[in-house]
């Protein structure tokens, strides 16, 4: 086992985590970022634009991903996992599998013939499955490092990528490597997953075709996304009618998820405004219980969304299926008109979900959380950052449901805190 010394350990690569880990470089000190995907840039880099300027969110993660990647403070293990954090007397230990991607990186030139001879067509996790991509493909276009991933368990062993790659660094007998890294304080920026398609089961979004997540929609939004259009999935047709149904993921103690997720509200309107521009012709309606503007601007935001012909229904939706079609029928109840409850077909729907946390044990580090999984901040400190363990701090996510604005927030106030600590007498004294 290898052993790498660090100031701080970072885990998770996301907005939170590359924003930490350039602060605490330009401090002076060094950061190890350790990523779970084969690229970092978390799920800022998979979405369209952001809310509620609108600007574009891979040119905001690009050149973050870039300067992480390029500076000399900062040293990145992606499709890596933590196995482990342990505390120690002069900091904390923690091991990690660097998992294979079957080619050697040191002498890959990413120059993708690999890519473009193998046989074998995949679902694309980026796309989340929306597009495809080949057993072994670098795996977006952005991606830091450019360097490909073979998918083992859909490799046909033909030898193609073998043969025509100039360097000869395709390894098939490539094994996980286990490295130890020593670190004087950790960063938990572990972000976050959506609630499954199948939590509410009166949705029925997996079965239906035309029933997509809120990242997938993201995905149809994006310039450079799987079909370069906004189509529906089940026959590429552009649609007339589109749907947000609010809440699908959240304030619903049936499905165990009671808190509000924060973001679902804006980033419907973010989607339904751009949807306006794209498809001026299309009806876009979006069925909520509450609308929650809480931000800095975001009221303004929601204004200029009804004033571009967004139809806000307030109505529950109880039940979603499909005609013959597929195209999906949605079973309301409106609470402002007391009428009663109707159906109303749409192209396409979309399920605003919610946030949870995307790791469970944290790496047996004996965190407090909260009943949601979310790190618990103390109550007796003022910092956003701290945990209960001296030492560890957390940022994004990790600690609750925010917005990127928030969460770039106590990324700062993460890196000031780890500074201030690991320059004190309390680390290595």
């Amino acid at each position: 086992m290898s052993t790498k010394n660090t100031d701080v350990l970072i885990v998770g690569s996301g907005i939170a985590g590359m924003q930490a880990a350039l602060d605490i470089g330009d401090s002076g000190l060094n950061a190890v970022i350790v990523e779970k995907s084969p690229s970092i840039g978390g799920k800022m880099i998979s979405l369209s634009k952001v809310f509620p300027t609108l600007d574009c969110a891979s040119c905001i993660t690009t050149p973050k991903m870039a300067a992480s990647s390029h500076h000399p403070r900062v040293d990145i293990y992606t499709y890596t996992e933590v196995k482990e954090i342990k505390k120690v007397s002069d900091g904390f230990e923690a091991v990690i599998i660097k998992k294979p991607r079957f080619v050697i990186e040191s002498e890959c030139i990413s120059c993708k013939k690999c890519e473009e001879v193998c046989p074998v067509y995949v679902k694309d996790e980026f796309e989340y499955g929306l597009g495809v991509k080949k057993a072994i493909s670098i795996p977006f276009t952005n991606a830091i490092p450019q360097f490909p991933v073979l998918d083992e368990s859909k490799c046909i062993r033909c030898g193609a990528c073998a043969r025509v790659c100039p360097k000869d660094c395709i390894d098939y007998l490539q094994k996980p490597e286990e490295i130890n890294i020593k670190s004087k304080a950790v960063i938990i920026s572990t972000g976050y997953e959506i609630t499954p398609m199948d939590a509410k089961k009166e949705y029925n979004g997996t079965k239906l075709p035309n029933v997509i997540s809120s990242l997938q929609a993201e995905r149809l939004l994006a310039p450079h996304g799987p079909y370069g259009k906004f189509l529906r999935p089940s026959d590429g047709k552009i649609p007339d009618s589109i749907a947000y149904v609010q809440c699908a993921g959240s304030r619903d103690e049936s499905i165990g998820i009671p808190y509000c997720s924060r973001v679902c509200c804006m980033y419907a309107i973010k989607q339904a405004m751009l949807l306006s521009g794209m498809l001026p012709l299309s009806e876009i309606t979006i069925y909520y219980m509450d609308i929650r503007a809480f931000g800095k601007g975001y009221e303004q935001f929601y204004n200029q969304a009804r004033a571009m012909g967004i139809n806000f229904v307030k109505a529950k939706v109880a039940k979603i299926t499909e005609d013959e079609e597929h195209n999906p029928i949605l079973r309301i109840d409106r609470q402002e008109d007391g009428s009663k409850p109707q159906e109303v077909k749409h192209d396409i729907v979309v399920l605003s979900q919610g946030l949870v946390p995307s790791t469970k044990n944290f790496f047996g580090l004996e965190l407090e959380i909260n009943e949601y999984g979310f790190i618990n901040q103390p109550q007796k400190t003022l910092s956003p950052a701290k945990t209960n363990i001296e030492g560890v701090f957390v940022a994004g996510v990790a600690s609750g449901p925010k917005d990127i604005p928030d969460t770039i927030m106590e990324a700062g106030s993460a890196a000031v805190e780890v500074i201030n600590y690991v320059k004190s007498v309390k680390v290595g004294s």
